[in-house]
């Protein structure tokens, strides 16, 4: 009977070691050390990629923004503020004027099939929104000149980025609204768009929060 007690107290206490042990290491150390090596090495991504303008965070690099109008009365979604770079439609699919707000609680997609009548008729109301927004009176769009991330959103609804070509679009509207010349505005599409990862993945893209920021700053010096 002692010796079977005996037995079951070490058990336990080497358990019980173990536990601490374990605890520790996994606990404490590991986080320790992978934080630090986060923070050494990686410490913008680590942090959330935070994007930063006149010394606040304002955004992140990875999540998408809404750039519209006060809600007007009587209104259930916003305009679009158009003196912006608007970026890819929000909440799935929709036409340009409805964009809504950037929710995390509602990222997704529609998951529709391309002959879906409604996704038809959100992609085609979108394009006609895209060649009336974008038009000016020296510059008229053409909807063929329309990309598909003008009009479709994508697979999380929260893409942060959107195409040089659909950067390009918007050049004349954005020089229009804000009083710049079209050469302006489209160096500052150049200056911030981004070339494939490592030269051969995914595709050549525009942050639209970033190029915002240096809009704003470009106006702020004019």
């Amino acid at each position: 009977m002692n010796n079977s007690v005996t037995n079951t107290l070490r058990l336990l206490g080497a358990g019980l070691r173990a536990l601490l042990v374990l605890t520790l290491v996994t606990g404490v150390v590991y986080p320790l050390v992978v934080t630090g090596i986060a923070q050494g090495l990686f410490s913008d991504k680590a942090n959330g990629s935070e994007v930063k303008a006149d010394g606040k965070v304002v955004g992140s690099s990875l999540i998408g923004q809404s750039y519209n109008l006060p809600l007007k009365k009587g209104r259930q979604t916003p305009e679009p503020d158009l003196k912006w770079f608007q970026g890819r439609p929000q909440n799935g699919l929709g036409s340009n004027s409805v964009n809504t707000r950037y929710k995390l609680i509602l990222s997704g997609a529609t998951n529709r099939s391309a002959d879906d009548k409604d996704l038809i008729d959100w992609v085609t109301a979108a394009k006609a929104a895209v060649v009336k927004d974008n038009s000016t009176a020296d510059h008229m769009v053409k909807p063929s000149e329309v990309p598909a991330d003008a009009v479709t959103s994508s697979g999380s609804g929260l893409d942060p980025d959107i195409s040089p070509a659909y950067a390009d679009l918007q050049v004349h509207r954005v020089a229009e609204k804000n009083g710049l010349s079209a050469a302006r505005v489209q160096k500052l599409v150049d200056d911030h768009t981004d070339s494939r990862t490592l030269g051969f993945i995914g595709e050549p893209r525009v942050n639209v929060l970033e190029l915002n920021i240096a809009l704003r700053e470009l106006l702020a010096k004019s």
